[in-house]
């Protein structure tokens, strides 16, 4: 069993720089369904798991499949999902609904929901504040 597991996307890579004693299953860009692909065979057992992911969902993608399949996967006593702050808006999803999506999940879970407060020009990344307060709130 890990100690510390971050899962997900470029904001997944983005708190490893904060949690660099975490082990990362995370790539820029990737999408929900294509992270259950990508690591489907990987054990998510640990004491506390980061999970970023629905920022690069769009309309193709069934998002709450994807993350229920994941949520399944996952072993934490400790389970922290950083909501997203921004998305694509061509990607025929609003935020609204994912960060709907990852809130149930989450809470169906018994998870602890982290904002973004702190964001990049791009409306989507944490600047490296938040970052830092995302590192910081998951020790």
């Amino acid at each position: 069993m890990f100690e510390c597991l971050i899962l997900g996307d470029s904001i997944a890579v983005g708190t490893h720089q904060y949690r660099t004693e975490c082990v990362t299953y995370a790539k820029s860009g990737i999408n929900s369904w294509q992270w259950n692909r990508m690591w489907s065979t990987e054990d998510l057992t640990a004491e506390v798991v980061i999970i970023s992911l629905g920022s690069n969902d769009h309309k193709y993608i069934h998002t709450e499949e994807e993350l229920i399949k994941l949520r399944h996967r996952v072993k934490g006593k400790r389970v922290y999902w950083i909501l997203p702050h921004g998305n694509n808006p061509r990607s025929g999803v609003s935020i609204e609904q994912i960060d709907k999506i990852v809130n149930q999940v989450a809470m169906q879970n018994g998870d602890v929901v982290l904002p973004i407060r702190h964001v990049q020009k791009d409306n989507i990344h944490p600047s490296w504040a938040g970052y830092k307060e995302i590192g910081d709130a998951t020790k």
